[in-house]
């Protein structure tokens, strides 16, 4: 069977410290056909330097000026732009493990698959494993209800098809997480697969440690009513293409 292309979104800012290592073992993974596009948005460190240096030795890379509008639109940005059949996300900071690109394309020679998520180990600045699934740790699970209450979808260890993007862009405005999104829509119109196998070291760190914390009690709420709403708003849109066909 054919290997499906692959386009790598990457939402870029401010990431000198980790992006060199992270792209690097993306690009291990990619064939000449695929693509590693970077929506850069204005960054006050080096990260333009170390990226348009790589761009410069490697064709697969392709670098867009992202809108400056924080990271759901950075990212929205790159996945607009993403061009192959299948999309994966990619944080500037994370390490890629060998196999990841591989096993994750196996799920999706099921048409019907629009999602797929591997597990990950959670790590430190300097990679030391704090835990070794992130599965385990966050008690990952597929379903829309359980996924509103408590969000499993993780853009890191994501790939989407690109017939899915269609679907869900471009992103509410009320909805918490890009990625959570993704997953829903992926769910209401197809079948998502979860990969136990790590393929991914999910670094945690001083500029992102807060992303594993809970938000307050009533901001948690505003968002689960929210993304209910938009979640009702899009099945009632698809129930009213359908109707008309």
């Amino acid at each position: 069977m054919r290997r499906k292309s692959v386009s790598v979104a990457m939402a870029a800012y401010n990431g000198e410290k980790y992006i060199q290592d992270q792209m690097v073992s993306i690009l291990k993974q990619l064939k000449m056909e695929d693509e590693l596009l970077i929506s850069l948005d204005f960054s006050t460190d080096h990260t333009e330097e170390i990226v348009y240096s790589l761009a410069k030795e490697d064709k697969r890379i392709h670098i867009v000026q992202g809108p400056g509008l924080g990271a759901i639109q950075n990212f929205e940005n790159a996945i607009n732009l993403a061009k192959n059949e299948i999309i994966f996300l990619a944080d500037q900071d994370d390490y890629w493990l060998p196999g990841k690109v591989d096993r994750v394309l196996k799920e999706f020679e099921d048409d019907n698959v629009k999602v797929v998520m591997h597990d990950a180990s959670i790590v430190d600045e300097n990679l030391n494993v704090l835990h070794e699934s992130f599965f385990k740790y966050r008690k990952v699970r597929l379903g829309i209800r359980e996924n509103i209450l408590k969000n499993s979808y993780m853009g890191c260890c994501m790939a989407f098809t690109q017939e899915l993007k269609n679907e869900f862009l471009p992103f509410p405005k009320r909805i918490p997480m890009h990625d959570q999104w993704i997953g829903l829509v992926g769910e209401l119109t197809g079948k998502n697969v979860l990969i136990p196998e790590v393929y991914l070291l999910y670094r945690r760190h001083e500029d992102n440690e807060t992303n594993l914390k809970h938000s307050g009690f009533s901001q948690m709420v505003k968002w689960r009513v929210d993304l209910y709403k938009e979640v009702e708003k899009f099945k009632k849109h698809r129930e009213l293409l359908k109707s008309e066909q």
